[in-house]
């Protein structure tokens, strides 16, 4: 019925989640959260994250491409500031002078002065091919370039900038040359560059770790000397080339492996009207270090995040889960209640049954009693020698007659009080309906039942069988404690101000302090498995916060424990005989 509050174990509520529905159950809803959480982060990601990417490629190539399209600007300006002044210094001298090595070398002095070493020496050749006037470092006088490709491609167009070549000299130059007509006879002014200002021009293109550029001409061979070894593609380079050709000065990027098989960025733009060919090369990886880091830290978030998802799906599901296995739990026990309310109804129709069945033989008896003890009051049985023994066996008739009247008596009034409908109710005598029932059990268990209920304490409006059964459940709570050693309940009643309180007391062996905070709490019984379902007080401190009442407890160790009751007055009262 009630809860024994005082023993050694806790009944295991998690116990129903070890069989196979609910861990199916489990599953699923994990399995339910992970792919809800899971499936709109993957797909907001994906999305978000390709079109960063994109933008950061477009990003990335417009930076590549405003970069590759200056120094094409600043490496064409340069070519054709020298182109200039060479054409400059053409128009500006005559042919007799120009032949003059006196003339060219302070021409060539005044060039160094003004551009630095740019300019490493000035040549004139004839339509033959003879350097007739050189001023310079080397000794050119004389020398023979009528079989030079530079030559021949300065011999038919009127300016004319070479590839880089080794020539006499043996170190990497190129030629910037103007066509002259002198006496009807062609005849050349030529320039050689320094190959180290114009290489530092293409080395300095430098973006991350692994970003160089370099020149190629259209037979797809290097001009410049790369600032990292390369090894040279020259069917990629070609493809460049045709490719570039088609851009009109455009800037093309492409990706590709290189020919160390990495995947690369390559930005060509033209140089020299098409002859030449600016290109930067840089590994993919370094051009989108960036964008990898800031990929690799969503990844990383992702998973966080991911494994944070799914520790809150287990967690959250097996909440849920133990939530719905409680309230199964709950529901079992509570159609179980109802089942052994329906006996309790059940046995006391029996019991009112039997009572009556009983009362008419036990009222025979006694009056049966009564007619034998007349019959002894005649004459012929004074002078009995048994007479003494007729009359006390006759008064032990009469008690336990008695007896048996008050207990059937009692039997009957508990058992007419299964109505749950609120009615104008006498504390006192719920009390000690509730005393007297328990009173044989005491007796076996050794147990003292005290009552100090004061008179005439006000009625109130409760359901009788209610408030029976917190009575009961306290005093059997009680009896439970103490049915290995005995004691003594000692039940009180009195009138507090608009209240009444019911104090039962108890010298059992108390309540440990962990357990009091749940004594009250659905389930909870530390009762051996098969002899409490821990409902008892939960259903006691329902009905009596239902009338707007409280119940407390107090206990300690070894000394008892004592429960108050404290049921409010209602204003208003019906007289409890007046219906």
């Amino acid at each position: 019925m009630g809860d024994s509050r005082w023993g050694k174990g806790d009944m295991n509520q998690d116990k129903s989640l070890n069989n196979n529905y609910y861990q199916s159950l489990t599953r699923k809803l994990i399995l339910t959260v992970i792919i809800v959480s899971f499936a709109p982060m993957i797909l907001v990601s994906g999305v978000i994250f390709d079109q960063f990417r994109e933008s950061y490629k477009e990003k990335v190539y417009a930076h590549l491409g405003m970069l590759i399209k200056k120094h094409q600007r600043t490496i064409d300006s340069f070519l054709n500031e020298k182109m200039n002044d060479i054409r400059f210094l053409a128009k500006t001298a005559s042919f007799e002078e120009l032949s003059d090595e006196s003339f060219l070398r302070k021409r060539l002095a005044t060039l160094q002065q003004e551009y630095g070493t740019v300019f490493e020496d000035l040549g004139v050749i004839n339509d033959e091919g003879i350097q007739i006037a050189y001023a310079g470092p080397f000794d050119l006088t004389n020398a023979l370039y009528l079989g030079a490709d530079w030559f021949k491609g300065a011999a038919k167009t009127q300016y004319f900038i070479s590839d880089v070549f080794l020539g006499l000299r043996g170190l990497p130059h190129f030629i910037v040359a103007v066509r002259q007509i002198h006496d009807g006879k062609p005849w050349i002014l030529r320039a050689t560059i320094d190959f180290g200002a114009f290489n530092n021009l293409v080395t300095n293109i430098r973006i991350g770790r692994t970003g160089f550029a370099f020149i190629l001409n259209r037979a797809g061979e290097l001009q410049t000397q790369p600032h990292l070894d390369i090894i040279p593609d020259k069917d990629t380079y070609m493809e460049f080339i045709r490719i570039g050709g088609k851009k009109q000065n455009g800037i093309n990027i492409v990706q590709r492996k290189d020919a160390l098989n990495k995947k690369s960025l390559f930005v060509s733009a033209l140089l020299k009207n098409g002859d030449w060919m600016l290109v930067y090369q840089q590994h993919a990886a370094d051009a989108f270090a960036d964008l990898n880091r800031g990929q690799f830290i969503a990844v990383i978030i992702f998973l966080i995040g991911g494994m944070a998802i799914v520790v809150m799906a287990l967690i959250v599901s097996r909440r849920m889960v133990s939530r719905i296995a409680m309230a199964d739990r709950e529901k079992e026990m509570m159609g179980q209640q109802v089942i052994e309310t329906g006996k309790l109804a059940s046995i006391g129709e029996l019991a009112a049954g039997i009572a009556h069945e009983i009362n008419n033989p036990v009222a025979i008896m006694v009056e049966e009693a009564g007619w034998i003890q007349d019959l002894l009051e005649e004459e012929e049985f004074k002078e009995g020698e048994n007479l003494e023994e007729f009359n006390r066996a006759l008064r032990q008739i009469n008690t336990q007659g008695k007896r048996c009247k008050e207990i059937t008596h009692k039997l009957l009034s508990f058992a007419r009080k299964t109505d749950s409908r609120v009615q104008v109710v006498q504390i006192n005598d719920l009390i000690d309906d509730a005393v007297g029932v328990s009173e044989q059990r005491a007796k076996y268990g050794k147990v003292v039942i005290n009552t100090n209920l004061e008179k005439n304490l006000p009625c109130i409006q409760a359901s009788q069988s209610e408030m029976q059964q917190v009575f009961l459940n306290l005093i059997n709570n009680a009896l439970d404690a103490m049915e290995q050693k005995g004691g003594t309940i000692d039940i009180s009643g009195r009138l507090e101000s608009d209240h009444i309180v019911i104090d039962v007391v108890d010298n059992g062996p108390g309540i440990p302090r962990s357990n009091l905070a749940r004594i009250f709490d659905p389930f909870f019984t530390t009762k051996p498995v098969g002899k409490g379902t821990g409902l008892g007080l939960s259903i006691c401190y329902g009905i009596i916060k239902k009338m707007g009442g409280e119940i407390d407890i107090r206990s300690v160790i070894d000394m008892g424990t004592t429960f108050s009751i404290r049921i409010p007055i209602p204003k208003e009262v019906p007289d409890a005989n007046s219906e």
